[in-house]
């Protein structure tokens, strides 16, 4: 059985950092794309970032490219998600998410990922 658990979410000010964790069980993060989408109140889920199996070849989405690093601990079977200088359009609940099937290319589009994590909540005072 696959899980996925998300924990490092907070109340934090804008220009703040947190950290992100996806502790994965089931599955080696190391032969699966894992990703991170997020999602506001009254708003569909958004890609954020993926990290591949492949090179750890990593890709984010525009708004935060330069703020944001994805990464993973092969021995922890872990994703992280760093996210820096925290801006309030970032609040949302954060899911982890891995590919449905190993050694898939790197896409964002939601129905690729086929585990998820129930969402870490990340609130960010202006």
């Amino acid at each position: 059985q696959v899980q996925l658990v998300e924990s490092g979410g907070g109340l934090v000010q804008a220009g703040d950092s947190l950290r992100l964790s996806c502790a994965v069980s089931g599955h080696p993060v190391s032969t699966y794309v894992n990703g991170w989408f997020r999602q506001a109140p009254g708003k569909d889920h958004e890609f954020v970032a993926a990290i591949s199996w492949s090179n750890e070849e990593t890709y984010y989405r525009d708004s935060v490219r330069g703020r944001f690093t994805v990464s993973r601990d092969n021995a922890k079977n872990t994703v992280y998600l760093q996210m820096n200088g925290l801006k309030a359009e970032d609040s949302a609940a954060y899911y982890c998410a891995q590919s449905s099937e190993p050694y898939a290319v790197l896409i964002t589009t939601k129905t690729a990922y086929g585990f998820w994590g129930q969402g870490t909540q990340v609130t960010v005072s202006s």
